[in-house]
């Protein structure tokens, strides 16, 4: 068995999720195993981009499911269905829409056996506001010493950290303060979009998704409510620099009133 689950929701998309698993291909830590489940109205697995992908990523020994997961029930029950997939000890949940350089699932591998937290998160940058400099929005708390618990909630000085993760925020951070691979630093966060790997024990441990039936269909924030619950057992953090980039594609989830970390208790 793989140490390594990587989980990708995915929803017409089939270009975005090609380019995703083509940057999977050269990811230096390989072997892994890929599970995708798509909710979209065309199976993207029908797609010669997508079928192209997966078997270079067979070639390179990383074995790949897809599944057709429908009714759409939202993407906090979207994201359960990926983990009840899982073997591995370690889950990476990746969005659909993301390009990885290639040392970044080797990096963040590293990072979360160093630190012996729940999760550790490489959050997106996106590269059309590289020239937007904000320096107002760049405050960052290194974590000094291992990671530990903590709690954060919505309206908290430390639910701000997200602040960090706008624009190309990171991007300008991590030129001055991390700018290789060989000089990661971990760092508090409220919470990480997109790119965050997960001790599966731990996820599982505060219930992983399973509130999505606490929620209606149309809904945001699963992934938000599900780390800071990590977090507040057994800690978390974000790791710079991120090589992680968004295409910067429109929303597939354009209903969202529903906040869960603001709906549901932590």
């Amino acid at each position: 068995m793989t140490p390594l689950d990587i989980l990708i929701p995915t929803c017409d998309r089939p270009g975005a999720l090609a380019a995703t698993l083509t940057s999977l291909t050269a990811q230096t830590a390989q072997p892994f195993r890929v599970v995708i489940s798509d909710q979209g109205e065309q199976p993207a697995g029908d797609r010669a981009e997508v079928q192209t992908a997966l078997r270079v990523l067979a070639l390179h020994g990383c074995a790949a499911e897809l599944h057709r997961h429908l009714p759409r029930r939202g993407m906090a029950e979207q994201r359960q269905f990926l983990l009840d997939q899982a073997r591995a000890p370690l889950a990476l949940f990746l969005d659909d829409d993301l390009i990885l350089e290639a040392w970044v699932v080797a990096q963040m591998l590293a990072a979360i056996r160093r630190e012996g937290c729940g999760f550790v998160g490489s959050a997106v940058i996106g590269l059309s506001y590289r020239e937007d400099v904000r320096p107002q929005q760049q405050a960052v708390e290194f974590w000094e010493g291992r990671v530990t618990p903590e709690t954060v909630r919505p309206g908290t000085p430390a639910w701000e950290r997200y602040a960090l993760h706008n624009a190309a925020n990171l991007l300008h951070v991590q030129q001055q303060l991390a700018p290789a691979p060989d000089q990661t630093r971990a760092y508090k966060v409220a919470w990480v979009g997109g790119c965050v790997l997960y001790d599966r024990a731990c996820l599982e441990a505060v219930g992983g998704f399973g509130f999505w039936r606490e929620l209606p269909e149309h809904h945001a924030g699963e992934d938000v409510l599900a780390q800071q619950r990590v977090m507040a057992r057994f800690g978390g953090c974000g790791v710079m620099p991120s090589g992680v980039y968004h295409q910067e594609l429109p929303t597939t989830l354009p209903h969202r009133e529903v906040d869960a970390p603001k709906v549901l208790d932590l």
